[in-house]
Parts: C-alpha cells; structure tokens; sequence
C-alpha cells in the first residue's frame, strides 16, 4: 500500500463518508495536561468508522463481483457498515455473525434488510461460515480489516486529522483486527514519522496484543467484555494488520473492564454522547495518563450499543 491509495479511498468513498468532527475537550485536557482532541467517528449514519474501508471495498468491486453479492463476517460494526454501503449501492450482502453479537446490532442489521448468518460464540466461527457461504454461491469477501482497500479507507482519518490538526503529536487507537491502526498509522508516520501511535484495547482476550507479544498470530476464546466490538481474532493466515500495527504501533496498553467502564461515564458526563465500549478505551486510558507532549487524539469509533446495555453498566 501506499499514500496514494488512501487519497483514491477519500475520492471514492466522498458520496457515501463525510468528514467527521474534530472536537476538543476541556476534561481531558485537564487530566492529561496535555491538549486532546475527540475524533467522532460514532457521528457516521452507520454508527462507526467502519461505513469507510466497507465503502472503499465495496466501491472497488468490478461490475460482474457486484451481481454476486458480498458476504462477510463481523462483532457488529462492520458488518452493519457493509450492510449499509451495500444498500446505498444495491448489492445483496449476507452478515455472519456469532451469538455473542449485541442484540442492538443484531437488530440494525436487521433493519438493513441484510440476510443474517447467526453461528457460533465468535468472530472466528462467524468467519468459517462466511467462507462457506462464498465459496457456495460466489460472493465477495468483505473483510473486517486484513485488506488493502478496508486499510485505505480507514486511512482516510489520518488524512482527515492532518487537515483538522496538523500540529497533532499523538493518536490514540482502539486496537482489535488492527484495520483502523494500520491505516491511521500509515498514513500518520508516512507525513510525520515522529507521531506517536498508541493502540489501547481490553485486558480480556486481546488476541492482536497477544500476537505480538509471541511473534506471531494466537488464537485466544472470547470473554465477555463491555469492549466486545474488539473481540475476534487476526487471522491465521493474516497478511497485512499483524504486521503493519507491529511497525507502526508505538506503544500498546491493556486496560481493565472498570477502566472502560469510568471512559464510558466520562464520555457522558463531560461530552454527553453515549458511545460502545469499545470506543471508550481511549477515554478511559487517558483518565489517570499524564501526556509529556501534545496535542492528543482519541479516536471514538462506535456508538452502536444497546440501551440495556447502557443501563447496566450505569447501574453497576
């Protein structure tokens, strides 16, 4: 990959993916001593920054791929962004997804109109029927984040970032399949190799962490965590995340379910958006983390959670 293919994902994807506020918090300015910004990916129709690589694959199909159909698997987010791009595009998509999926997700799926594949406790199982069903019927792959066009789409951030905040010193990723990493990092370090990279993911079942610390791709059995869309392993035969979030990636840190749970609540009570667990792992990072150089961005992914389950995590 690239520089140049991520400026042709911004091209591409500019009908369906609009910039995103950049905005900045007093709160954790104060906490880190540091300025930091707030990059509000959860403000997209689809409800994460995953509607960007989705898009970009989607767009980079030939005619006769797009009459086929797509299928893939998914914890939710990606595979209600895929579901999205594909309707605003009129391909057929079937979403694989495992019982440990949200039912809020579920539900937007549904609301889609895309066909639900619902196997498995994980994203791994979700993923062998998703190959199943491609190599039956002839659909597309869309990948969660191991592609070059998902990896350029989500790179649009970066290109984003350095046009909103040029003077950035600092980014802070929630880290899974390592899709949005690697294509904010990549882009990041191509124009500023000094930019730190920090990717930030839960204490539970952390298989990109895991991986690296080995050397090589794990596999680990999902746990519950209110950070579930960062659930899901990398890929056995992974060809681009492993090894781009291991070059790019400054620093990685592990955080704990109350650690989460208090960048959740600080998200609310200072900023007023009710977001995932997943997208409050930078939050909650940056809670007791003091920042030698700035300014700071914190990437909030998702807002695609339940009301339950929100309620649950305020009453705990």
């Amino acid at each position: 990959m690239v520089l140049r293919d991520v400026w042709l994902a911004r091209k591409r994807i500019e009908s369906i993916v609009k910039p995103t506020p950049l905005v900045y918090s007093e709160f954790f300015s104060e906490r880190s001593g540091q300025p930091v910004y707030l990059k509000m990916e959860q403000s997209h129709p689809a409800g994460s920054f995953k509607i960007r690589g989705a898009a970009n694959k989607l767009l980079s199909l030939t005619e006769e791929e797009k009459k086929r159909g797509v299928t893939t698997f998914s914890t939710g987010n990606h595979g209600i962004a895929t579901a999205y791009a594909a309707r605003q595009m009129g391909i057929s998509c079937t979403v694989c997804i495992s019982r440990r999926v949200p039912e809020a997700k579920l539900s937007r799926l549904k609301r889609l109109g895309a066909d639900i594949e619902q196997t498995g406790v994980s994203q791994d199982e979700a993923a062998v029927r998703c190959r199943e069903l491609a190599s039956k019927y002839g659909m597309t792959i869309i990948q969660p984040f191991d592609d070059p066009e998902v990896i350029a789409g989500q790179g649009t951030i970066g290109l984003e970032l350095m046009e909103q905040l040029p003077e950035l010193k600092e980014v802070v990723i929630p880290l899974s399949g390592g899709g949005l990493l690697s294509g904010i990092g990549f882009v990041l370090k191509k124009m500023d190799p000094t930019v730190s990279v920090t990717g930030v993911t839960m204490e539970r079942s952390a298989v990109m962490q895991a991986s690296l610390k080995k050397g090589a791709v794990v596999k680990l059995e999902e746990e519950y965590t209110l950070a579930d869309s960062l659930l899901g392993g990398i890929g056995e035969d992974n060809r681009y995340t492993f090894s781009m979030t291991m070059s790019l990636m400054d620093k990685g840190v592990l955080l704990q379910e109350n650690r989460i749970k208090e960048g959740l609540y600080s998200l609310l009570d200072h900023h007023k958006i009710i977001v995932e667990g997943a997208a409050a792992v930078g939050a909650g990072y940056l809670l007791d983390q003091p920042v030698s150089e700035g300014p700071v961005v914190l990437i909030i992914t998702g807002n695609n959670v339940d009301t339950n389950t929100v309620k649950t995590w305020m009453d705990s």
